[in-house]
């Protein structure tokens, strides 16, 4: 059984706008630090945001800064990336991630528990 859902992606053309949603089915998951991570075809798997349990503290890479929002909901044991002004660059699978900690390091291997990923795929 699945511990992590993404939903919400698809097809979106450049300068659109897509909301992922990531459900957690353990209910200790809703005061774990989670992350979002995405890989693009033929490239490794890179970090895209995270955020503490309590949400207080939050964390993106560079190329997203300023287009991109992650943010939870513990009551739904749910993450969400709203991602904005979505460039072509960010089509990927986006995979999101659960962590007991908070690790602020951006690291893969920081996250103990992963989802199976979700599509999204940017047209110019």
């Amino acid at each position: 059984q699945a511990q992590l859902v993404e939903s919400g992606g698809g097809l979106v053309e450049a300068g659109g706008s897509l909301r992922l949603s990531c459900a957690a089915s353990r209910p200790s998951f809703s005061t774990y630090a989670k992350g979002w991570f995405r890989q693009a075809p033929g490239k490794e798997r890179e970090f895209v945001a995270e955020i503490s349990g309590s949400a207080a503290s939050t964390s993106y890479a560079d190329s997203v800064k300023g287009r991109f929002t992650i943010s939870r909901d513990n009551a739904k044991n749910t993450v969400y990336l709203q991602m904005n002004s979505l460039k072509p660059e960010d089509t990927g699978v986006y995979y999101c991630a659960a962590n007991y900690y908070y690790p602020r390091g951006r690291r893969e291997s920081d996250y103990d528990y992963w989802g199976q990923g979700i599509q999204v795929t940017v047209s110019s």
